[in-house]
């Protein structure tokens, strides 16, 4: 059964855990100097974080499959949306190896569907640092390509009066 992905850039990862923590009532199943992630049953959510981007707010959202048969049942799908799907084979991100596919809505967020393979010992398959620097670095996994552009969506501190469902 898929699980819903979203992955979120945050400003201060042991706050942001601490946080999280406490409103999933769990601590996340794989915590590192730049992220943590958590595998949530109730509702299936892979919902991670991270220090690599140098603007807060949801990165990207997107599908992890269970098996490889998941995962094509998807990329069909995402074929039949009138999109550009981009295929990424073996790829390194997040501590894991993953085959994924991304598109991108009509409104710019990136979707990534994926598959993981195995765990890897960094961020992404790049040697470990003493300490977590990112400057300069590849900053999340969202492949730069015509169709998929990394986006940050902003997160209000507080929701205004009138706002959208509040």
């Amino acid at each position: 059964m898929k699980r819903f992905h979203v992955h979120v850039a945050v400003a201060n990862l042991a706050a942001s855990k601490r946080f999280y923590s406490a409103m999933f009532g769990q601590t996340p199943s794989v915590e590192k100097e730049d992220y943590a992630k958590w595998m949530l049953d109730d509702p299936r959510l892979n919902f991670a974080i991270s220090t690599r981007s140098d603007e807060v707010g949801v990165n990207h959202l997107g599908f992890q499959a269970e098996n490889e048969a998941e995962l094509e049942s998807i990329h069909l799908q995402l074929q039949s949306a009138d999109a550009t799907v981009l295929e990424e084979v073996g790829a390194n991100c997040c501590y894991a190896k993953s085959d994924k596919y991304w598109v991108t809505d009509p409104t710019g967020i990136a979707w990534e569907s994926f598959h993981t393979l195995d765990a890897i010992p960094t961020f992404n398959a790049k040697p470990v640092a003493s300490s977590v620097d990112v400057s300069g670095e590849e900053t999340c996994c969202i492949p730069q390509s015509p169709s998929t552009i990394a986006i940050q969506i902003p997160v209000k501190a507080a929701p205004t009066k009138g706002a959208c469902c509040g």
